[in-house]
């Protein structure tokens, strides 16, 4: 399975109560429409060959033999497919008549897994028998317990579980005996009939138990208009994964299908070492499975640093900026300071960092006029940005300090034999170098703080100054990538009422993010940072991808090219992984002496509690793993 992806799929035909031989039938039909689609993994509800709604006909023979032949049907069925189809069925052993899951496949039936719970319809001992033998069920012996794991041969991390009818609602927490016991899928098989809350509390309970356990959910409910009786029921299917909804449906013949990203909780089970054993008491049951792979058609977030529905967003941004003023007054009132000392370009972070620091000030009871936003023009500053500096700082009541460094850069380059004409990178550097100088000493002159500007986006590629813009006593955006940084400022400009403000917000936005350190022509930008180190979309969706989920180049590549169709040609995508993955081993040095700032989402670059790496490592594997694509 390539990437560590396989497609699945939650079916609920709609069937007849106790006409077994007409439910193997549509139990068929979908097995035939999952295959055409590729999919390896089917589940059905709870008693899908006889109904839920049986009752005391669960006990009568007719009805078992019945099923038992509906069943050898469906396995029959399978034949050739090595798909592993997981059907509902009651299931007779002795004198106890229990509902279970049969797991077959390519023509055979693997084995049963019975609900635990025992209900009114269903009779028997506490206790599981360790096998179910041909005399009792026309099948080869096979094994016959709740507490089972299938494992899937050629993806050796994709283990399954199944939970029948009122074990999926268990008080006590069958899902996470199963996770820590090595299921990486937990497939519930329900017997639910619908109410008004119903799916709602489907949604919440796949959301929370996909997420607690680091698992994937499916999850299959009886089929529409399956009975009338008492019940009601809706067909509820749907996917779940680490608390996303991958796929649902509901209604007449309802059928989920997605891909679960196996690798990406395996990933996620190391990282927080909570599952470093395997139960020895469970039953392993082997699938065979051959390697596929898997055409991908689930959605995969453009921006993954922020919520995917635009409806979240701005609770998202209001919690982000919460984060940043909270942090930035704790450090303010532990070191007795009333002042900020913010370095203003005009660009999204710099504007960002002005307005977090005019907010902390107000908090703090103080002044507007306390924030000290200084805009340094030289060399490369162009009067756009220039002015909207100015303009987004004095909106917001602050200290407005214009102090041109041209002289003084100049000075240095006389001071150290350096030509005006060399435009190399001492040329670049001595800038960024002088404005910091400068920041620091107005911050001490005036009992300040230099707030620092640079996102966590420019410290994963180390677009920034040593001792430069690298530096500051405390950096705002730390924990910001580029995309949550827009997506800050584009808020305020939305719900700020001030036209003014929202138009210079805007022109931030509209502008190309830029070091502005190299002359510039006719007042054009021309020195681009994502010329060099491409898009900054692209490279925060690479950092979430390889640092967050841990996933390889190649793999990356892969899902950029779902995420942004045409817009990168493959060469594009692959230069700008290459230079990624070369940005972050040669880069590591600006990131191991990092200042403190706040972490805001899922990922951190501070060298204490965020990426641990060592500046000397070497990038050897990662660019291998680019040859594969």
């Amino acid at each position: 399975m390539k990437n560590g992806f396989i497609k699945v799929a939650a079916a609920a035909p709609v069937i007849r109560v106790c006409d077994c031989d007409y439910n193997a039938d549509r139990v068929i039909e979908c097995i035939e429409k999952a295959d055409a689609l590729g999919v390896k993994v089917l589940a059905f509800p709870a008693l899908t060959l006889s109904g839920v709604e049986c009752r005391d006909l669960f006990r009568h023979k007719v009805l078992l033999d019945g099923a038992e032949k509906a069943l050898a049907k469906v396995v029959k069925a399978t034949e050739g497919k090595d798909m592993l189809v997981l059907v509902g069925t009651p299931v007779s052993l002795g004198h106890a008549v229990n509902s279970a899951a049969a797991a077959v496949s390519n023509g055979k039936l693997l084995a049963f897994i019975p609900q635990r719970a025992q209900t009114a319809q269903f009779i028997g001992d506490d206790g599981q028998p360790s096998a179910v033998d041909n005399g009792q069920t026309g099948f080869d012996a096979v094994p016959y317990s709740a507490d089972s794991i299938i494992w899937c041969q050629s993806l050796s991390a994709l283990g399954i579980a199944v939970e029948l009818g009122p074990d999926t609602d268990s008080v006590w927490s069958r899902e996470a005996r199963n996770a820590r016991a090595g299921a990486t899928l937990i497939v519930k098989m329900a017997d639910f009939p619908q109410t008004v809350y119903s799916t709602r509390d489907a949604e919440l309970n796949a959301k929370y138990e996909s997420r607690h356990n680091t698992a994937a959910v499916m999850l299959a409910a009886p089929g529409k208009g399956e009975s009338s009786t008492d019940n009601s029921y809706s067909g509820l299917c749907l996917v779940a994964e680490n608390g996303d909804i991958l796929a649902e449906t509901e209604g007449e013949d309802s059928f989920a299908v997605t891909e679960i990203d196996v690798e990406y909780l395996e990933n996620l089970r190391r990282q927080s070492g909570n599952f470093d054993w395997i139960d020895e008491d469970y039953t392993a049951v082997a699938w065979d499975c051959a390697p596929v792979d898997t055409t991908l058609t689930r959605r995969f977030n453009r921006h993954p640093h922020l919520p995917e529905n635009p409806a979240d967003l701005p609770a998202c941004c209001e919690r982000m900026l919460d984060i940043q003023v909270s942090a930035l007054i704790k450090r303010m009132t532990y070191a007795h300071l009333d002042h900020c000392v913010v370095g203003i370009s005009g660009g999204v972070d710099s504007t960002l960092a002005v307005m977090v620091s005019a907010m902390a000030v107000r908090r703090m009871g103080l002044p507007s006029a306390n924030v000290i936003a200084c805009t340094m023009p030289c060399f490369g500053t162009s009067s756009r940005t220039k002015s909207n500096a100015v303009v987004v700082a004095e909106q917001w009541g602050c200290d407005v300090r214009v102090i041109d460094i041209t002289k003084a850069v100049l000075q240095h380059f006389d001071d150290i034999g350096h030509a005006h004409d060399d435009y190399s990178l001492a040329f670049e550097n001595a800038q960024a170098r002088e404005r910091t100088q400068v920041l620091m000493d107005i911050a001490n002159k005036c009992n300040g703080l230099d707030v620092g500007t640079e996102d966590l986006s420019e410290f994963i590629d180390g677009w920034c100054t040593y001792n430069g813009d690298h530096t500051s006593m405390y950096d705002v955006n730390l924990g910001l990538t580029k995309t949550q940084v827009r997506a800050n400022v584009s808020h305020i400009a939305a719900t700020t009422e001030d036209k003014v403000l929202k138009a210079a917000l805007y022109d931030v936005l509209d502008c190309p993010v830029t070091p502005e350190l190299l002359p510039i022509h006719d007042d054009m930008i021309e020195q681009k940072s994502e010329d060099a180190v491409g898009s900054y979309s692209l490279q925060d969706f690479f950092t979430w991808h390889i640092l967050v989920n841990g996933f390889a180049p190649s793999k990356v590549f892969r899902l950029a090219k779902a995420a942004y169709g045409e817009e990168f040609s493959d060469e594009e995508l692959k230069r700008w992984l290459e230079s990624w993955c070369r940005r972050l081993f040669s880069q590591q040095f600006k990131r191991s002496c990092l200042m403190d700032g706040p972490a805001v989402g899922a990922f951190t670059v501070s060298p204490r509690t965020g990426l641990h790496m060592p500046s000397d490592g070497e990038a050897t594997l990662f660019l291998k793993d680019l040859e594969n694509i």
